[in-house]
């Protein structure tokens, strides 16, 4: 599992807008991020980092989310 400590400044953010420096050290890494529905906001925001999806899925269902309702994938190159 990922510490939690480590990538807290990035939850919340959109993948969009991380660094380079932040993209390089997600890059293999799973996130995940709430699916798109008309009630939503478009803007798509990490609710979730970890070494597996299943991580993803622990850290989401820790803060109460519902992992039914976010995507996972995993991160390439920033470029």
């Amino acid at each position: 599992m990922v510490n939690l400590d480590h990538y807290e400044a990035i939850i919340g953010r959109e993948p969009d807008r991380l660094t380079i420096p932040e993209r390089r050290r997600l890059v293999g890494k799973w996130i995940a991020l709430e699916l798109y529905t008309p009630q939503t906001l478009p803007v798509r925001r990490i609710a979730a980092v970890g070494e597996t999806r299943r991580d993803c899925i622990a850290q989401l269902k820790a803060r109460g989310g519902d992992p039914a309702r976010h995507e996972f994938l995993v991160l390439p190159q920033p470029y």
